[in-house]
């Protein structure tokens, strides 16, 4: 039986513990056993000019793989270094949790999204750089937050007095309270949930949104997918804003993707697929 580790961070693995049981009976079920890691008790570094891995301070066995479930592209990038699965691996790490740079590179694939302007910190513009109103989100931010609906030049100082990382701005001439998250399990398109707010202009679902099963249209999936394969995915969440003509407009990629929203609303056992895949992926580099 392969081991894996499944890393979270303390206060995730609280408020996610039902998450992470189901997800390791569906790996035990497909002959896969992983066991929850704490990246608090995670060291690693080079010691006698060798990589090492310590849990707990105590030299462990590398394990085959590992599915990463915090925002760290450098331990993805160093447990890939010591041959071991990653998943998500770190590229999609790097690339997805940093907003300015996954727009860069969405912007390859000529995918429509609203307008996006990047800045680094401490460096902010003296004068708003979009109409109002626009949005502001710090580029590391997720789940909605340090996210800021900009109105005035009031709002727009209050914003950059608070932000402390990179950030883009936005144009917010789209449907505000709506969006769409696509599910993406390696190059398949999973589903999608329609997020929809009536008293918030983030439409997530944790902040108090509503959802609900959304049918995508064949020109939409061929623009997802387009996407899809341009990137080496394990398992994401591609969120999209909905343009005053209804249209889809690009606007993130959540690397460490729940599944509340499309569990709520389907039956569709994303965990399985997740497992399923990354079962395919270690038998497939094992036999290369």
């Amino acid at each position: 039986m392969k081991q894996g580790w499944l890393i979270y961070s303390g206060s995730d693995a609280q408020t996610n513990q039902t998450y992470i049981d189901w997800f390791i009976k569906e790996a035990e079920l497909q002959d896969l056993n992983l066991e929850l890691i704490l990246r608090e008790d995670i060291s690693i570094g080079i010691v006698a000019n060798e990589r090492s891995i310590k849990i707990n301070g105590k030299s462990v066995s590398k394990p085959a793989f590992v599915v990463v479930r915090i925002m760290d592209p450098f331990l993805s990038l160093y447990l890939e270094s010591c041959g071991i699965a990653v998943f998500n691996p770190s590229s999609i790490s790097r690339v997805c949790n940093d907003k300015a740079l996954t727009h860069h590179c969405i912007s390859k694939l000529n995918i429509p999204m609203v307008d996006t302007l990047f800045f680094r910190k401490n460096n902010n513009p003296a004068s708003p750089p979009l109409p109002y109103p626009f949005v502001a989100k710090e580029t590391m931010g997720r789940g909605g937050s340090q996210v800021y609906y900009i109105e005035d030049h009031k709002g727009w100082e209050n914003a950059v007095s608070v932000i402390t990382d990179d950030f883009i701005v936005q144009s917010s001439n789209v449907k505000l309270g709506k969006d769409l998250r696509v599910f993406v399990v390696g190059r398949e398109i999973v589903g999608a949930v329609l997020r929809e707010s009536d008293h918030d202009f983030r439409a997530n679902f944790k902040l108090g949104g509503s959802a609900k099963l959304y049918t995508l249209s064949e020109q939409e999936k061929s623009m997802i997918q387009k996407i899809v394969n341009h990137f080496n995915f394990g398992m994401v969440g591609i969120d999209f804003l909905i343009g005053t003509d209804d249209g889809l407009l690009f606007n993130e990629i959540e690397d460490v993707v729940g599944s509340r929203t499309l569990s709520a609303v389907s039956n569709i056992n994303i965990v399985w697929k997740y497992v399923t895949y990354i079962k395919t992926t270690i038998e497939k580099r094992n036999s290369d």
